[in-house]
């Protein structure tokens, strides 16, 4: 009992203090907000080793919370258009997350469909039918709704209302959208929308679908947390395991998420939510395997290559952008004379970290390419790495870049940098008979084969 009392205990600690960073995170929003009111101001970004880009402002910027986003607006306008209006109508519905399964056409009819509670969000936040708040992003949803309101009473053509308004397009599980590309995986293409259709593929429900069937089968077979987690497999409480699974994420970590979103399920029996979360990750898990056989051969055999290459330097690649990135992962070996210290690769993070850092590299290219075209064209850009922001009236062009540079022939394939370290490795490997008969007869680096795919 005492034991019970202080895990609770230790809980309401932990969502005291969330309570605390969350209020203190919106208070410090507030004061920036309050100080840049109407102003013309820009955010300057840092890069990583990688080449991500992260805004240096701690509290106000555009990859901040739901309603740090909700605040901000373009500084020049650009007028609507003829098709700038429905983009706006769909990002709203997008923001809502209430039509993930819905085709475009279809989220533009709901929006009109919904109108009144659109208006009356608009009008009458705090004391109207609050439709906004049953949102996922419940602040920018109720900045959209504002802005559709100005757009409706607007008194001239629709299509001349100068809009600051941004409207996002947001990436199908990027990390794997880069694995199907490699791989040319045209089943994994389709799970993540590279392969184009009517109705737009939601790969983490279609996982989501397969857990269940498997927790079906587990669950006659009589297994007890099987029937435990009957009704309770829902989209949240395994989407953030799917989306970081091609970044490195560990079972370890992989289970603390899940754990973390049974635990906040009242109805879910909170003596169960550990042994939960260990059968959901180890389901989840082998349900990737399956349906991304191709993304899984490649990410082992970028560990495996990796972990041959930093047994002698660290890993190191250029990006189709020309970036040089090294993983800056070693460990201390000893002094030298003159009393410097001295370092060799850290072969366990090196390897670990090449698969997740690869695809991280390959993002950040791709958003950087999209921004210079977006540049050239005239058209305003922002990302939020894999979310990229632009006026509604832009939207069909940008979308025609991201397009265009994801299918490039040039782009998004392993660096011949990479190849060519393994190309040397495997000529040192063969002055070694140990060696060779430890790593290369055993076909373990040998380059996965491509499917075959292309679009």
């Amino acid at each position: 009992m005492l034991k019970t009392k202080g895990r609770r205990d230790d809980e309401v600690v932990l969502k005291d203090a969330i309570v605390y960073k969350t209020k203190a995170g919106w208070d410090e929003s507030e004061k920036v907000k309050g100080g840049f009111r109407d102003e013309i101001f820009w955010f300057p970004h840092s890069m990583d080793f990688r080449g991500r880009t992260y805004p240096l402002p701690p509290h106000f910027n555009h990859l901040g919370s739901d309603n740090v986003r909700g605040m901000l607006l373009f500084a020049k306008g650009k007028p609507l258009g003829e098709k700038g209006y429905d983009w706006l109508k769909i990002h709203l519905i997008n923001l809502t997350g209430l039509k993930k399964r819905s085709s475009n056409a279809e989220r533009l009819e709901f929006a009109n469909s919904v109108m009144e509670d659109i208006l009356d969000s608009a009008d009458q936040p705090l004391t109207g039918n609050k439709w906004w708040q049953e949102s996922d992003e419940p602040w920018q949803t109720l900045a959209c709704c504002m802005e559709v309101a100005k757009i409706e009473r607007f008194d001239g053509n629709k299509a001349d209302y100068v809009c600051h308004f941004p409207v996002h397009q947001d990436g199908s599980c990027n990390g794997l959208q880069h694995y199907a590309a490699i791989g040319r995986d045209q089943a994994g293409a389709e799970s993540v929308n590279l392969h184009p259709f009517d109705v737009p593929k939601d790969v983490y429900s279609d996982v989501v679908d397969l857990v269940e069937k498997v927790r079906q089968t587990h669950a006659e077979e009589g297994k007890e947390i099987a029937h435990v987690l009957e009704g309770f497999i829902k989209r949240k409480v395994i989407k953030q395991t799917i989306m970081t699974t091609v970044y490195g994420v560990t079972r370890y970590g992989a289970r603390e998420q899940i754990h973390r979103q049974l635990k906040d399920i009242p109805e879910f029996p909170a003596e169960e939510s550990w042994r939960g979360s260990m059968y959901l990750t180890q389901t989840t898990f082998d349900c990737l395997r399956e349906m991304f056989t191709a993304a899984k051969d490649i990410q082992d055999w970028l560990t495996e290559a990796s972990s041959l290459i930093s047994s002698f330097v660290p890993v190191d690649w250029i990006t189709p952008l020309g970036f040089p990135v090294m993983q800056p992962y070693f460990k201390r070996v000893g002094k030298h004379s003159k009393g410097f210290d001295r370092f060799k690769p850290n072969t366990m993070k090196q390897k670990n970290a090449f698969p997740p850092n690869y695809i991280h590299s390959l993002d950040s290219t791709h958003m950087m390419l999209t921004a210079l075209y977006c540049v050239h064209a005239g058209i305003t850009f922002v990302s939020v790495h894999d979310c990229y922001w632009t006026h509604a009236c832009d939207v069909p062009v940008m979308n025609k870049f991201i397009s265009n540079i994801m299918f490039s022939p040039t782009c998004f394939v392993l660096s011949p940098h990479f190849l060519s370290w393994v190309i040397i490795l495997l000529v040192l490997l063969l002055l070694s008979r140990t060696w060779f008969s430890r790593h290369v007869e055993s076909d373990r680096i040998d380059p996965p084969r491509c499917a075959g795919y292309c679009r």
